[in-house]
């Protein structure tokens, strides 16, 4: 079982940015670590920063006790650490079993038993194999891109915004799915926008405001907070 640890991570899409001001952050296994806040606090920078696309300027990623090199995004799938990015998550011209194949390409055996395994996780691929991924609803791709990114059998499981566009129902069967993920003993840091239905099946509420955290608690408490009702969730009493 493998923990992500964020050591005061700084940084952004330049050499001089910093975006994310110093962010510490701890994912166990089997939690599901949800990530909200106002548009343009970091989120998704700082899960890029994590995932190696982006170089930091200061801290470090650790994944277990392995630290990883900055910007190294193919060192980071090999050490453990999956990604599915918000947009272009999925390759819309190529088949379902093509792209399940790309997301095994650091694969030096087993390409077929891990494929077989994403096929049992989620039936829905199983008769759509000879499928373009681009014929699939938006929830099936979704399906696919977290698939593809399981491929590699990683430990920690990054996601930025896997609800966007998706009607209610996928959304709620999404982040069932995720959840399931997690309670299989994946440590999942993921980015949300959907503060209300992210945290309904979150383990943990993480807020940044500006760069940096401003809380990191429970999920159930964080949604019954009356200050985060009121910044995030419309004022709404949620239950």
């Amino acid at each position: 079982m493998t923990t992500l640890s964020l050591q005061d991570i700084k940084g952004g899409y330049a050499p001089a940015e910093q975006i994310v001001k110093g962010i510490d952050l701890f994912v166990a296994p089997g939690d599901l670590a949800v990530i909200i806040g106002p548009n343009g606090a970091g989120k998704s920078t700082l899960l890029k920063l994590t995932a190696g696309l982006l170089k930091s300027r200061e801290g470090r990623v650790v994944l277990g006790d392995e630290p990883l090199l900055a910007g190294d995004a193919q060192a980071a799938c090999r050490a453990g650490m999956g990604f599915v990015p918000q947009e272009r998550n999925v390759f819309a011209a190529m088949t379902v079993r093509e792209n399940l194949e790309l997301g095994g390409y650091l694969l030096k055996r087993g390409l077929s038993q891990r494929m077989d395994e994403q096929l049992v996780r989620f039936p829905m691929l199983k008769g759509r194999l000879k499928d373009r991924a681009g014929m699939l609803s938006g929830g099936q791709r979704q399906v696919l891109a977290v698939a593809i990114a399981l491929m590699t059998n990683p430990a920690v499981l990054l996601l930025d915004e896997p609800t966007a566009g998706l009607s209610p129902k996928a959304a709620t069967e999404i982040l069932i799915m995720i959840r399931e993920l997690a309670a299989s003993g994946l440590a999942i840091l993921m980015v949300e926008q959907n503060a209300l239905l992210a945290l309904e099946y979150g383990t943990r509420g993480i807020v940044l405001v500006a760069g940096r955290k401003a809380r990191d608690q429970g999920a159930h408490e964080l949604k019954q907070d009356s200050e985060m009702r009121q910044l995030f969730l419309g004022g709404k009493t949620v239950h």
